[in-house]
């Protein structure tokens, strides 16, 4: 497995270069429409919810995004194409902004317990144990002594394949056989985080399909044995979502936020998809922050979400 930092200078760049396809599918449909447009009318109002609509938007915040946009041309009078594209640019901020938290500038921030625990769920094939080795990396690159549990314990290939990451990443793992019960792997990570005295948590889990009760069940179990080893934990229960699957994330959202209390979502392969749009109708629908997303392969590919800088980045020329 190789691991590598980006060759590119600055976050910005970085995010700029991996929603590229999306900039040129969502906001280069919008472009088009636009240009040369100085009024908004029912057909251009037809066109915007296609646009939105085929880069995996969702039909629900679409909707919402079009009445927005329907409320503003009624007042407000456009002397170009350009003031068009503005308007769209911050309605889609704003709409991120109701559903998004304050995160911190950078992971060097104090953090608001010690040990700190993150529980990372979703199904096969999303980045779940690449997110997970980045993520600790970010902490341990700032400072945190970081502690990895290898909760999925259902196939073996994903324990070796975690610890690889986590000796990358500068994290100790914490590790039983293939088969062993997830929820004592998780019990023992918080244990021995609170006896070495690590500041971070990150704990792994299956992720079988999630349609399957007896995963769901599980990820219960697993959360409530931590919390009663350590009170409050696990203080985050981040989802990691495939943005290369377009509505099938949202579905996937849908199973577990029934079952786990999910505080935040991690959006991944945005580098190779032109189905960005799919944080915007996510995070509206669900009212759950994204906290980070995934934007290309290499170790420092993962980015906290910064909503501006999202907008900004795909409108780009």
């Amino acid at each position: 497995m190789k691991f590598f930092k980006s060759s590119k200078n600055t976050e910005q760049e970085r995010l700029e270069s991996g929603l590229e396809q999306t900039r040129k599918g969502l906001f280069g449909k919008l472009g088009r429409l636009f240009k040369g447009k100085r009024k908004i009318d029912d057909d251009i109002l037809d066109q915007i919810e296609e646009a939105l609509v085929t880069s995996d938007v969702g039909i629900n915040t679409t909707l919402e995004i079009i009445k927005r946009i329907q409320k503003r041309a009624a007042h407000d009078l456009y002397t170009s194409s350009e003031e068009l594209q503005r308007l769209i640019h911050q309605e889609i901020r704003e709409l991120l902004e109701q559903n998004q938290i304050d995160r911190p500038a950078d992971f060097l921030t104090p953090l608001p317990q010690s040990p700190y625990v993150i529980m990372i769920v979703g199904v096969n094939g999303v980045g779940k144990t690449t997110t997970i080795g980045k993520l600790a990396w970010r902490y341990s690159e700032a400072g945190h002594s970081v502690l990895i549990g290898a909760s999925d314990t259902f196939r073996a290939a994903a324990i070796e394949q975690l610890e690889v990451w986590a000796n990358r990443a500068g994290a100790e793992i914490i590790k039983q056989k293939h088969g062993a019960d997830p929820a004592a792997v998780a019990y023992d990570t918080v244990q021995s985080a609170m006896s070495r005295s690590s500041d971070v948590v990150i704990i792994d889990t299956a992720g079988r399909l999630h349609t399957k009760t007896g995963l769901m069940d599980e990820l219960s179990k697993i959360k409530r044995v931590m919390g009663r080893q350590l009170t409050g934990a696990p203080h985050e229960v981040l989802l990691v979502l495939d943005a290369t699957i377009g509505q099938n994330a949202v579905r996937q959202a849908q199973e577990f936020t029934r079952s786990v209390d999910v505080t935040g979502l991690i959006v991944t392969k945005l580098d190779g998809s032109a189905k960005g749009g799919i944080i915007i109708g996510i995070s509206n629908e669900f009212k759950i922050p994204v906290k980070y997303i995934g934007i290309g392969e290499g170790i420092d590919d993962l980015q906290i979400f910064d909503r501006q800088r999202f907008v900004e980045a795909l409108s780009v020329i």
